[in-house]
């Protein structure tokens, strides 16, 4: 019990001096900040800074009242530099060749084996107020000019004359930090620290027992690996991999960051040493890290993993691809798509577009759901937004022979969900050549249309917009927007014409005005006046018809369209002038009066809209409302009483009917009845 009471007091004085220190430096910042009013504040610091400068130029010695001003003097200039607006006045008051003066110990006898005061404390805060300066960049190269570097390698090894202490632990710590920041961007003091001989120590400290110690280690060679072929080479040579690998596993967040950055670093644009890193068995652990509590080590691990995927020039890497999907690592990339840090979120974006280069990932990519999670992403940036798109298209453009042939088998034997992830894909991915094998021979369509029916809003909805993505993709090799080509070649008389008694030889009476034409071209114009003037009807021989139910207006310019084969079309009279383009069979101003109606369609008005096609034939128009039905699927589900929406029933035989009950406040009439196949050619 003794030892442990001595220890215990030891560590309570040392706690009771560092808080003595703590209290003079905070009045030294007080009397500084004092000085504003009375003079400049500039003068006031500089004035401090020397003082202290001159207390380490002359206290260089075992003395122990000596290595306690040392001691201090390190610690006043450490605070005050850890203000980044302090920095350059304290380098022009000298303390950077006083502080590397201290980075070593005074000279001693080796016969002298008497406990020395403040034994490695007064290298530890002058190791620590460098670090600090080092922070500019411009400071940088002045202290390395001044002999640190060396110094600082040699504090790297002070635990080889075999003493262990807190102390030592800090030393060699503090050493490391300021390794990191003098080499921070900086590819000549890089070279600089490897010359001095500083890779080996720093690579035996990932070993070492204390964890602040390896982890200030792994931070420096993190610096010193990155954009440095020659550092990243003795790294290796060093073996420092198979520690590096062994930290990734640690329970310690700190340590599996800075691992995993190292070995990034060494990686990047080396793929010979990429080859290294994965035959020591880096992949399973870089994996495992994706799903820490740690954001960045999952942000190391997901730009790690996108570089193992990355297909180099030289070093391809479908092993790898396909070794990360096989690993595990397919659903925790995806699923931090759904991170809110930016940089996360886009380094998981990357490594998937690296997995999809390779044919054997694709149907796992879509069974677990990766498109959906592509195409249903809210991303921060840009850059990932270009990533994701290019995803989706490098995923496209693999979906055919034995890729395709094998979603197809899963489509018939996975899973109800698998099944309709893969229906779900391919109405985006699949080739127009493979539409009616995909969705009509293996049942594609029937999958997408049950989503429709499903209690999950967000089935509903991805069912609606693959529906809509597979339609337009058909329509657009199949357009409906055209007219169909007549069965007789027009006649067009001509503006001059319409309505003009010359040469007139038929007379139609509406709403009691006379409306004068000619035979001639109304028999051309369409099947119904064809019958009319040629076939065994009363009209035939008749001067004057009777035209009833069709107002003046919409024959007038149902006449127009004939005489000149171009009119232009008003919402108001629209859907009059469809009715009467139905019944007299005339297509092309039918298909012109769809698209006037159909540039109105609605949340409020789909309902009719869709009834009004029906009851005239109005193919296109009803493509229209599908389409839009499909589009905005998730807003008229949320319609007050819709219900029922969906209801699909077997029909001629490989076919599919669809109910769709409305049922919206302003329209209550039958159900209409859409038959979606018409939708795609391909069936």
């Amino acid at each position: 019990m003794e030892p442990q009471r001595s220890q215990d007091q030891s560590l309570s004085e040392r706690k009771g001096q560092k808080r003595k220190l703590e209290e003079e430096i905070e009045e030294k910042q007080r009397e500084i900040s004092a000085a504003v009013p009375f003079g400049d504040a500039r003068e006031a610091l500089l004035y401090e800074v020397t003082a202290q400068v001159n207390i380490l130029n002359s206290t260089f010695s075992w003395n122990e009242a000596d290595r306690a001003a040392a001691k201090r003097a390190t610690h006043v200039l450490a605070e005050f530099a850890k203000n980044e607006e302090l920095v350059n006045v304290i380098v022009e008051g000298g303390a950077v060749p006083a502080l590397i003066k201290h980075l070593q110990a005074p000279y001693t006898n080796e016969a002298d084996r008497n406990p020395k005061p403040f034994e490695h404390e007064v290298e530890k805060g002058s190791a620590f107020a460098l670090g600090l300066l080092a922070v500019k960049p411009e400071h940088q190269q002045l202290i390395v000019d001044a002999g640190a570097l060396s110094l600082l390698v040699d504090l790297l090894k002070r635990h080889k004359d075999g003493s262990s202490s807190r102390a030592v632990n800090s030393v060699i710590r503090r050493a490391a930090d300021a390794i990191t920041n003098l080499a921070h961007e900086n590819s000549s003091i890089k070279t600089r620290v490897r010359v001095e001989g500083g890779i080996p120590p720093l690579v035996e400290l990932l070993e070492f027992t204390d964890t602040k110690v390896q982890r200030a280690a792994a931070g420096a060679l993190r610096t010193l690996a990155f954009k440095n072929d020659e550092n990243k080479k003795q790294i290796v040579e060093c073996n420092a991999l198979p520690t590096l690998i062994l930290m990734l596993r640690s329970e310690d967040a700190a340590i599996h960051y800075e691992a995993v950055g190292v070995i990034g670093n060494l990686v990047h644009s080396s793929p010979s040493i990429k080859k290294e890193v994965l035959a020591a068995g880096a992949l399973q652990p870089v994996i495992g890290l994706l799903s820490s509590c740690c954001s960045e080590s999952q942000r190391e691990a997901a730009l790690l993993l996108g570089q193992f995927a990355a297909t180099d020039s030289d070093c391809k890497d479908s092993h790898n691809q396909a070794g990360i999907a096989h690993n595990g690592g397919l659903v925790p990339l995806l699923k931090l798509l759904d991170s809110k840090n930016g940089s996360l979120q886009h380094n998981a974006a990357f490594a998937l577009y690296g997995l999809a280069d390779n044919e054997d990932n694709v149907s796992d990519f879509i069974r677990v759901g990766g498109v959906q999670k592509l195409q249903d992403g809210e991303f921060i940036v840009q850059a990932t937004k270009d990533c994701v798109s290019k995803t989706l298209k490098r995923l496209e453009e693999k979906i055919h022979g034995r890729v395709l042939n094998h979603l197809l088998y899963l489509m018939r034997v996975a899973e109800k969900a698998v099944q309709r992830r893969v229906a779900l894909a391919l109405a985006h991915l699949c080739s127009p050549d493979d539409q009616r094998t995909i969705f009509i021979d293996n049942n594609g369509l029937e999958l997408l249309l049950g989503l429709l029916g499903s209690t999950s809003p967000k089935q509903q909805i991805d069912g609606a917009v693959a529906l809509y993505r597979l339609a337009n993709k058909a329509m657009s090799l199949s357009p409906v927007d055209a007219a169909p080509p007549s069965p007789t070649p027009q006649v067009y008389l001509g503006e001059q014409y319409v309505n003009n008694s010359t040469l007139s030889d038929v007379t139609f009476l509406v709403e009691g005005r006379r409306f004068c034409a000619h035979r001639i071209c109304l028999l051309a114009s369409s099947d119904a006046f064809r019958a009319m003037f040629d076939g065994g009807y009363l009209e035939k021989d008749a001067r004057d018809i009777d035209i009833p139910n069709i107002r003046w207006e919409v024959f007038e310019l149902m006449m127009r369209f004939i005489y000149t084969g171009s009119i232009d079309i008003s919402l108001d009279i629209a859907q009059d002038l469809l009715r009467a383009a139905d019944q007299y069979l005339l297509e092309g101003l039918k298909r012109l009066c769809e698209y006037t109606i159909a540039q109105d369609i609605s949340l409020e008005n789909v309902a009719s809209m869709y009834e009004l096609s029906e009851a005239f034939h109005a193919i296109s128009l009803r493509h229209t409302c599908i389409l839009f039905i499909l589009e905005h699927f998730d807003k008229l589900n949320a319609k007050p009483r819709l219900v029922d929406l969906i209801d699909v029933k077997p029909f001629e035989g490989s076919y599919r009917m669809v109910n769709m009950a409305h049922n919206l406040p302003q329209y209550q009439s039958a159900v209409p009845r859409v038959y979606i196949v018409t939708l795609f050619p391909f069936s």
